[in-house]
């Protein structure tokens, strides 16, 4: 019996096929429709959206196990690509994940969680003791910060249980997940899952990556000038008279901002748990933030006055406010766009978007593997005890295909991203560029 014929498709007419509801995606030559399955996926559906139309098998290849592999038959819809062909950055970065597979790499964790758990247990400890059995005001100060050096760690973890199994098993990792995340941190980890994907997919698009969506404190580029629409939150970002006083002096409100960061972090929580949008594990989401915000109010409670309880929040705001620090250095100075991300160009996108910052290995603790954010990024399922070892692997890659591969010290890093800001903010004073009004300007100079 004679094999069907192939149908085949162009590259072009995949593309017409990227909106919800008639959501297309090419893998190894492959077209599958996934309009339907984009509710479900795991990751959210902004990462297929954002891809949709485009050959992704670099994106797939970095995202899912070997066992993911079995699950596409039943979104094949009869069409292959026509004149389908990898490029030779493709063919090596895919070696390289196999390589690292065979090698048992994805599944080597060390006892880096446990150590990192043991930390989290003792910085606790300290912190509630320091509070319910010392009358030092010093102490308390120190305990704030303590306090803030837990979510850090505690982040950290989350971080690391969102991108790959850190524990035995699936169960034993969400609870974790909800641990860290939702009950020491108070963050919602279902939107640090729904925020983090899209930015990995879409690193360093002004209007798909929103880890640079921070107007209207923050420009890296005056392309957000021209008052961008936000394709993850869904609403323009308006580059407006009050926008320009904020970024006119972002290099000078960085840090101090930065040490309140995570107020934003605990408002976006509440707004995606309390909206109409699908979370999975609704309450589970919710019972954990509930958690956080009766055992720290209570512990904050048991200060002896109004004074040290304001100072023990700020310490531990301000000690926090590092990490977030941390979170812009890796991109805030590389190379910016906009528009969608492109899947035939993965490992070109992730790198020049992306900086590492070199430090020795016993500091590996402060950075929470994101000092090696290139591997980290395109390689997101690798476990942070292994980011050291494939660095190497990941610097000669770039090298034979000229892609860059960006490092800093921890201070350098602050410097450049200080002076990317500094010189949004200096195109920002810039009179002659003109601004959107905004609806306080509209209701003063409205007539009649």
């Amino acid at each position: 019996m004679a094999e069907p014929t192939k149908r085949f498709i162009t590259f072009e007419s995949l593309k017409a096929h990227n909106k919800p509801g008639d959501l297309w995606i090419s893998i190894q030559g492959m077209v599958y429709d996934v309009s339907d399955w984009a509710k479900e996926h795991p990751g959210g559906y902004l990462p297929l959206l954002s891809l949709a139309g485009q050959d992704v098998t670099d994106a797939f290849v970095a995202y899912h196990p070997n066992t993911a592999w079995q699950y596409l038959d039943k979104f094949f819809n009869g069409y292959f690509i026509e004149d389908y062909s990898v490029s030779e950055v493709s063919k090596d970065y895919r070696m390289l994940v196999s390589e690292f597979s065979q090698m048992g790499l994805f599944e080597k964790k060390g006892h880096l969680a446990l150590i990192s758990f043991c930390f989290m247990a003792l910085l606790f400890s300290v912190s509630v003791w320091g509070v319910l059995c010392c009358s030092s005001i010093w102490v308390h100060l120190v305990c704030g910060g303590l306090m803030g050096g837990l979510w850090i760690q505690s982040g950290w973890a989350g971080h690391d249980s969102g991108h790959y199994q850190i524990m035995p098993s699936k169960k034993l990792n969400r609870f974790v997940q909800i641990l860290t995340g939702n009950c020491l941190a108070g963050i919602s980890i279902a939107w640090w899952k729904w925020n983090h994907n899209a930015h990995h997919i879409s690193c360093n698009s002004l209007d798909f990556d929103p880890d640079l969506q921070h107007m209207p404190f923050f420009v890296v580029s005056s392309k957000l000038f021209n008052s961008l629409t936000s394709c993850f939150y869904e609403r323009k970002m308006p580059f407006d008279s009050v926008t320009r006083l904020f970024v006119s002096y972002q290099h000078w409100t960085f840090y101090p901002v930065m040490c309140f960061a995570r107020l934003n972090l605990f408002a976006q929580s509440f707004m995606l748990l309390c909206s109409k949008r699908k979370v999975p594990n609704r309450v589970q989401e919710i019972l954990g933030i509930s958690v956080f915000w009766i055992w720290y109010p209570l512990l904050v409670s048991c200060l002896p006055n109004l004074g040290e309880r304001l100072m023990f929040v700020l310490a531990s705001f301000a000690v926090s406010g590092i990490q977030h620090v941390q979170f812009c250095l890796n991109h805030f100075s590389s190379i910016v766009y906009v528009g969608p991300p492109s899947g035939s160009d993965w490992c070109g996108k992730q790198t020049r978007g992306t900086l590492d910052i070199t430090c020795p290995s016993w500091m590996d603790w402060f950075h929470g593997g994101l000092q090696f954010q290139i591997e980290h990024h395109l390689f997101p399922r690798l476990p942070r005890s292994q980011l050291r070892k494939v660095s190497p692997f990941v610097r000669e890659l770039c090298k034979k295909h000229n892609l860059p591969y960006d490092t800093a010290s921890f201070w350098k890093a602050n410097a450049l991203t200080v002076r990317t800001l500094r010189n949004a903010a200096l195109q920002a004073r810039d009179v002659a560029n003109p601004v959107q009004k905004n609806l306080v300007w509209e209701a003063v100079n409205t007539h009649g």
